[in-house]
């Protein structure tokens, strides 16, 4: 699935020096990726038994609500903290410089949903383990989480897996 590579705009030492940031939203804007890229997602996720889609702040909602319409599922969106209306369920993740929290509404899960995870990146797995603590607190399971990128020297889709969490990623880059 390396075609998604040719719609990767890579920006050398951004956020920070020796970062190769990878930049996803020129698949976004592309007519021809975008969709071939959901309906990639969609493929694999058809007969999982998923029935509901969790997409994280920002990109994975952009990923997440295109995958749930094409299932004919609900979305649920998990956000940073303060952004929700209605009483929420809080899980903190440590950053490399401090800590962060994403949150969920409280009556955004049914007891045993079954529940993917969506963004656009995996790297180190905090915020995706944050976000499955979060789904498995209001009564959900997290079977698979899926990523256009995954950065596997960092560690976060192992992390996912050693939680019992099915990882599938579009494309992988080695280095940061």
């Amino acid at each position: 699935m390396s075609w998604i590579k040719d719609y990767v705009r890579t920006i050398p030492d951004y956020p920070h020096e020796g970062i190769m940031f990878r930049d996803v939203t020129t698949i976004f804007e592309s007519d021809e990726a975008y969709p071939r890229m959901i309906d990639e997602f969609v493929a694999h996720y058809r007969d999982k038994g998923i029935n509901k889609i969790a997409g994280i702040e920002a990109r994975g909602f952009i990923l997440g609500g295109a995958i749930a319409h094409m299932l004919g599922i609900g979305f649920i969106t998990i956000r940073k903290k303060g952004k929700l209306p209605h009483d929420t369920h809080t899980e903190e993740y440590e950053l490399e410089y401090g800590t962060d929290a994403l949150e969920i509404h409280v009556d955004a899960i049914n007891e045993g949903d079954n529940i993917l995870i969506v963004d656009d990146l995996i790297a180190t797995g905090g915020t995706a383990i944050a976000a499955l603590k979060l789904i498995n607190r209001a009564g959900g399971k997290v079977s698979d989480a899926c990523f256009i990128i995954d950065l596997p020297e960092l560690g976060g889709s192992n992390a996912l897996t050693e939680k019992g969490c099915d990882v599938f990623s579009l494309a992988q880059y080695e280095g940061l």
